[in-house]
C-alpha cells in the first residue's frame, strides 16, 4: 500500500505543482491561465503566497498527486479575511479521494491565517467540482454567464462560499 501524506509545500516542490498545473492550462478551461508557468515563476508564487496563505501538497508514496492554496480574493484591506481557494489533483490520481483529502486540510488550515470565509471560482460545466463543494459545505451565491473565453469558447463561472 502506497502511503499518503498532507504537507506544507516547500521550493523543491514548485516543479510538480507546475507540471500539475500546466496540464489544466493546457488540456481544459477549468483554469483561466492560458500560458505555462515556468518552475521558476512557481517558486516565486509559492514564496509569496506562504506569507499569508497556506500552500499545500498531498504526496502519494513520493510523487507529488495535487496541491492546494488560499490566495487574495480581492485586494482591498476589507477583504483580508477571505481567501479563494484552489485544488488541483494530478489526473493520473483523480477519483480516489485525494482532492477531498487535501481541500478538507486545506480549509481547516484557513483560520490559522485569520481566513473566515473560503470562496471558490468554478467554471461551469464541472460537475465534479460542483459536487466536491457541495460535499465540502460551500454554497452557491452567484454565476456570471460568458466571463471567460478560452479554447474558442465562452466559459460561466460561479462563485461558491463557505465560512471555515
Amino acid at each position: 500500500m502506497i502511503s499518503t501524506a498532507i504537507r506544507e509545500a516547500n521550493q523543491e516542490d514548485a516543479g510538480s505543482i507546475a507540471d500539475i498545473y500546466n496540464h489544466y492550462i493546457e488540456n481544459t478551461v477549468i483554469t483561466f491561465d492560458t500560458e505555462t508557468i515556468s518552475t521558476d515563476a512557481m517558486h516565486h508564487k509559492i514564496a509569496e503566497l506562504q506569507d499569508k496563505y497556506p500552500v499545500l501538497v498531498i504526496t502519494l508514496g513520493i510523487d507529488i498527486a495535487g496541491f492546494a492554496f488560499g490566495s487574495s480574493w480581492k485586494t482591498k484591506a476589507a477583504y483580508k479575511h477571505c481567501a479563494e481557494t484552489t485544488v488541483y489533483i494530478h489526473p493520473d490520481f483523480q477519483g480516489n479521494g485525494l482532492g477531498l483529502r487535501l481541500y478538507n486540510a486545506l480549509l481547516s488550515s484557513l483560520p490559522l491565517f485569520d481566513i473566515v470565509n473560503a470562496i471558490a471560482c468554478i467554471t461551469i460545466p464541472n460537475q465534479a467540482s460542483i459536487k466536491l463543494h457541495e460535499k465540502l459545505g460551500f454554497k452557491k451565491i452567484g454565476r456570471f454567464d460568458k466571463v471567460g473565453f478560452k479554447k474558442e469558447e465562452w466559459i460561466d463561472v460561479e462563485y461558491w462560499q463557505k465560512q471555515v
